[in-house]
């Protein structure tokens, strides 16, 4: 009886040491795998959502991130970016009862818990992200307790924003055509207006030419009569 006894109380201290109180350990970057033993991570969908400050991204200018949903005591929060595992950019000072957790050799690359205490949807995360980066998501893992955690929740992808440029050459392309096309349709109309197009020089030498051909073209309309 002692010795079983005896077993339970080292299974219990064996569980306790595996279970990370004071934060997820650096082994679980890449997987996001909280070190709890046999315990597996929830089957059913999380019951969280990451929420960002911002849609996009640009280089130096920090996005916060929070985890809504219910009440929870410990988290592995980092960013990445397509199938790398890599820790991207750099999180700000920790709120409270979290801590830095150095991942992919970036001494500020991950957030963890400092404890297990409670964080909620008040619990507000600082991220700025690197000048490399195009693309990125955030990917959470989530534990309400010990035995009771999700892993894989992530967050939209954001993606570096840019100024619309204007390219004004193909504008003027657009906008020149259909008017050459309406000066086409108006020369067949009224050849009397080649002359008009005509460069000054060329209307001095043939100017009786020009004169011949809109005094023809005028004669070719008719007055509209009062009914």
């Amino acid at each position: 009886m002692d010795a079983v006894f005896f077993g339970v109380v080292v299974l219990q201290v064996l569980s306790c040491a595996q279970s990370f109180p004071n934060g997820a350990p650096a082994s679980a970057c890449a997987d996001m795998i909280p070190r709890h033993g046999a315990i597996q991570p929830q089957p059913n969908p999380a019951p969280y959502t990451i929420q960002t400050s911002s849609t996009t991204l640009q280089p130096g200018n920090p996005i916060t991130v929070v985890i809504k949903g219910p009440d929870y005591a410990g988290v592995l929060l980092e960013a990445c970016s397509g199938s790398d595992t890599t820790a991207l950019g750099t999180w700000q000072t920790p709120p409270s009862n979290t801590k830095f957790l150095e991942c992919s050799g970036n001494p500020q690359g991950a957030i963890t818990h400092a404890n297990t205490l409670i964080k909620n949807n008040s619990t507000v995360y600082t991220w700025t992200p690197p000048a490399t980066a195009k693309s990125i998501f955030f990917m959470a893992t989530v534990a309400q307790q010990r035995s009771v955690f999700w892993v894989n929740v992530k967050s939209p992808t954001l993606t570096q924003s840019g100024g619309t440029s204007l390219d004004v050459n193909n504008s003027a392309e657009r906008t020149a055509t259909p008017v050459l096309m309406l000066l086409v349709v108006l020369m067949l109309i009224d050849p009397g207006l080649n002359s008009v197009l005509q460069p000054s020089s060329d209307r001095r030498t043939d100017g009786y030419a020009s004169s011949s051909s809109r005094s023809s073209s005028l004669r070719g309309i008719v007055p509209l009569r009062n009914t």
